[in-house]
């Protein structure tokens, strides 16, 4: 049974909190017609909260709670995952500050396990001060991987254009060696079926870049596409997947001949951001396909250059939010047909 709008609960990691992250949050929930989409639980701290909003001259109500079931409709609730003061300065990457929002992410995560959150936004984390013995992780996607069913893959979306990755947080050095046939393989499908499932497209068409320039020009500027990458995509478009490619990155989104494919996979993690962030004007969503539950994310990290003045746009966490939503609704609507094929949708 699909839940109605302002029934799913969209648990929020609050991040860094000397980071923009409390505020793009904050200000999301400032328009109360947020409120008629989804009952938000932001893990974190309400009396911390409270101080923040005020240093940000928001004008927004916090309900503070102390287990998800206390959640009220209508009310931007706040679970109190801690208790004492955390010493806060803006901008400013703090070790002890990184606890608290590690602390925030590995209790929605456990929550989102157990279905006492719907969907998960997480707000941006610095990757550095969150290492510890207990979390040894280069950042959400990969404890995610870790807790969560299925083979996460990063999915940057924005309207039409989704862009996801063979390989994310890997060195550039190191992108050749870990590109294989299994790995094409398993993110490829991963891909289609998101599309299918998550996004509502039937035959989705997706397009590969290659790696090296100019797609190798046929082995004389390297021969992965050669080798790896043209002998993987034929068995997979065989199998039935519409895949095409590996195509030259460096003309591919100038052209517009993205437009034709309904995602595009990039072989590594600029290749594919630098085009999809400046395609998507601070509005792109990284969502984490391939799990068995709703992660998203701004497409921005911590802004620690502009925290606390109040400069923050908050229209890529907005846009997470609506996102996670959709997903949620798409994919319940995907499995209510796939348990009953003959039942139409209803219009």
């Amino acid at each position: 049974m699909t839940k109605k709008a302002e029934n799913i609960i969209v648990g929020i990691s609050i991040g860094d909190l000397n980071g923009i992250g409390s505020e793009v949050i904050l200000k999301s929930f400032e328009d109360n017609r947020m409120l008629e989409m989804c009952t938000p639980v932001i893990f974190a701290n309400v009396k911390i909260l409270s101080f923040l909003k005020k240093q940000l001259n928001l004008n927004i109500n916090l309900h503070g709670i102390d287990k998800i079931d206390q959640a009220v409709t209508g009310k931007i609730n706040v679970l109190n995952v801690w208790r004492e003061g955390v010493n806060l300065e803006w901008g400013v990457e703090d070790q002890n500050v990184g606890k608290y929002a590690v602390k925030s992410f590995v209790t929605a995560v456990q929550a989102l396990k157990e279905d006492k959150i719907d969907v998960l936004v997480t707000a941006p984390i610095s990757k550095a001060n969150i290492q510890s013995e207990e979390f040894s992780f280069p950042g959400h996607t990969d404890y995610l991987n870790k807790e969560l069913e299925g083979d996460a893959l990063m999915f940057m979306v924005q309207d039409s254009l989704r862009v996801g990755l063979l390989t994310d947080h890997v060195p550039i050095n190191e992108v050749a060696k870990h590109l294989t046939e299994d790995l094409i393989r398993r993110k490829i499908k991963t891909i289609n079926k998101s599309l299918i499932q998550d996004f509502g497209i039937n035959k989705p068409r997706i397009a590969v870049l290659g790696l090296n320039p100019h797609s190798g020009d046929n082995g004389v500027i390297g021969d992965e596409e050669e080798k790896i990458l043209k002998p993987a995509l034929k068995k997979i478009f065989e199998e039935g997947v519409l895949v095409f490619g590996p195509f030259s990155a460096d003309g591919f989104f100038g052209s517009g001949q993205y437009e034709k494919y309904d995602a595009v996979i990039a072989v590594y993690h600029d290749q594919g951001l630098i085009p999809f962030k400046t395609l998507s004007f601070g509005k792109g969503v990284n969502y984490t396909a391939g799990l068995n539950k709703v992660r998203t994310s701004p497409d921005h990290g911590t802004g620690y250059d502009i925290a606390g003045k109040g400069l923050a746009d908050h229209s890529s966490f907005t846009e997470a939010i609506y996102t996670a939503i959709d997903i949620f609704k798409s994919r319940n609507e995907y499995l209510e047909m796939s348990e009953n094929p003959l039942k139409v949708k209803e219009k």
